[in-house]
């Protein structure tokens, strides 16, 4: 996996401008933040952390770690709320995911198919296959 940042552009903080990868590929579709019996924490940063673990527990079962995500789009119910809770958002997924920066998008969204959830992440990981 190489992360791509054209010549002269400053190094982005906390997401990569682009990664180039090859192997074979995990799609997780969009988590959300409910624990394993459906109930929801009422705050953003908890339901954060809760769609970053059921991420990397889906991630696990296709034989990818956290590491292989090269690409992450965040659908966030409250913008302002995110901005806000920007430090520990950080803190969740360096504990989560560490310091592996993929590509990434946060789009704000009105709502969410589970009306409790504030957050919805898609992923795309690649597994890098041995020669």
């Amino acid at each position: 996996m190489r992360h791509l940042n054209p010549e002269g552009w400053p190094r982005p903080k906390g997401y990569s401008n682009g990664i180039l990868a090859e192997g074979r590929m995990v799609f997780v579709a969009g988590m959300i933040g409910w624990d394993t019996e459906g109930h929801f924490k009422d705050n953003i940063v908890d339901q954060f952390a809760q769609t970053l673990r059921n991420t990397v527990a889906v991630l696990e079962t296709g034989g990818a770690t956290a590491s292989d995500i090269v690409r992450m789009t965040w659908y966030v119910k409250d913008l302002d709320a995110y901005r806000e809770n920007l430090s520990g958002i950080g803190v969740a997924y360096r504990s989560i995911v560490g310091k592996h920066f993929p590509v990434m998008a946060v789009v704000g969204v009105n709502d969410l198919v589970e009306p409790d959830a504030l957050i919805e992440i898609e992923t795309t990981a690649v597994i890098t296959v041995s020669s």
